[in-house]
């Protein structure tokens, strides 16, 4: 348990930002999925549509630190490929 002021202060900050990282994650992660759903039904409509939510969305969580710079520029560059590819179809 948390002894000082600045030590409980901290568990507070620690669990807020924990909470907030979350909620990100898991917006990042579904709008992830709908870009998937619509590529694998072949829906190049909803998948642009969806990409265009979810890019900006993996590029927020890469500079608030959930995740990786590297990991969401390979993501973003593989669903637009998979996207280019469908298109082409």
């Amino acid at each position: 348990m948390a002894n000082t002021s600045s030590a409980k202060k901290a568990v507070r900050k620690i669990t807020h930002r924990t909470a907030v990282n979350k909620a990100r994650r898991s917006e990042m992660r579904t709008q992830l999925r709908k870009v998937e759903e619509a590529l694998s039904a072949g829906n190049a409509a909803a998948a642009t549509a969806a990409m265009a939510v979810a890019a900006p969305l993996l590029m927020r969580a890469s500079q608030k630190g959930i995740i990786h710079k590297n990991t969401a520029s390979r993501k973003v560059s593989r669903l637009n490929i998979r996207m280019k590819k469908l298109a082409q179809a």
